[in-house]
């Protein structure tokens, strides 16, 4: 066995690229929220992934866009963090050639000096003659490290991303226990998966006014695990809207979220659900503080 090596690697890209659905097959299991939404991920969300030679530490971040609120620059600057202090960017696309947002980052990663590998994500949605002109507009461009046609859908391209991953990270320790695959504690993971119920069910401006937070958690003796958390939104029609009629929407929100729970925590939850309002939520800085997204 070689050199133990280590590092970490931030996956960038515009919303709904498919970053949380390329940590989530990398790992091997959920850690990070995807729907068809796009700008789902608003922190940076840190996977791990532990191997006999090495430890790589990926970072999934909000999707690069243009912020019209205070937590569009929150996310916008979490995403722009993550490419310093990393040792490889994975730049995430879809199959078509580079945008002037695309332009816009690569100017950035050539100021940042990293490794970067460009991954052009949903290749099994197009016809591979169409991804030859994507990856010659790209080279163009660039002079990236490597640039590796994947779907992180359908886990193509990944065994190969890891392999070359390691030939870039550095020699040094095992950052994390072994068992670990994220250091996103408990109570986030509920709240992002309530989330991800609410945006699932939910269609139009509801889902990016809607925030979650975990009010009350306790572990009784012998009985289920009781979670107690606000759903916050910021106009009273998007109340109604998760409420639905007679509560029907909200009560099927907190069954397909509690099942989920459960998986996560491995035991029985009795979870408890209320949508409060908070007008806007998203331009208010105190509310974003007090939501972790500042």
């Amino acid at each position: 066995m070689g050199e133990f090596r280590s590092g970490y690697v931030s996956i960038i890209g515009r919303p709904n690229v498919g970053k949380s659905t390329l940590l989530n097959a990398l790992l091997g299991q959920k850690v990070s929220i995807v729907t068809s939404r796009p700008q789902t991920t608003r922190n940076r969300i840190i996977g791990i992934k532990s191997l006999p030679n090495a430890q790589v530490i990926f970072i999934d971040t909000p999707g690069i866009h243009t912020p019209r609120s205070k937590m569009g620059q929150f996310m916008l600057r979490e995403a722009l963090r993550s490419i310093r202090d990393v040792d490889v960017v994975l730049l995430m696309v879809e199959p078509r050639p580079p945008g002037a947002q695309e332009l816009g980052l690569l100017q950035r990663l050539r100021k940042a000096a990293k490794p970067v590998f460009l991954l052009i994500n949903k290749i099994d949605k197009v016809k591979k003659p169409t991804l030859l002109p994507v990856i010659d507009a790209y080279a163009k461009e660039f002079d990236f490290a490597h640039i590796l046609p994947v779907s992180a859908l359908k886990g193509e391209g990944l065994g190969e991303l890891l392999e070359l991953l390691l030939r870039h990270l550095p020699p040094g320790p095992r950052y994390y226990p072994e068992e670990l695959v994220t250091d996103q504690l408990e109570r986030f993971m509920v709240a992002e998966i309530v989330r991800e119920k609410v945006m699932e069910a939910t269609r139009e401006e509801v889902p990016h006014a809607v925030a979650v937070e975990v009010l009350r958690w306790e572990e009784p003796p012998g009985g289920p695990v009781r979670i107690e958390a606000n759903i916050w939104v910021e106009r009273p029609g998007q109340k109604g809207i998760i409420i639905g009629k007679g509560g029907q929407r909200l009560k099927a929100i907190g069954t397909k979220a509690r099942e989920e729970i459960e998986g996560l925590l491995n035991a029985r939850v009795f979870l408890q659900l209320w949508v409060k309002l908070k007008q806007k939520w998203r331009s208010d800085e105190q509310a974003l503080s007090e939501l972790g997204l500042k």
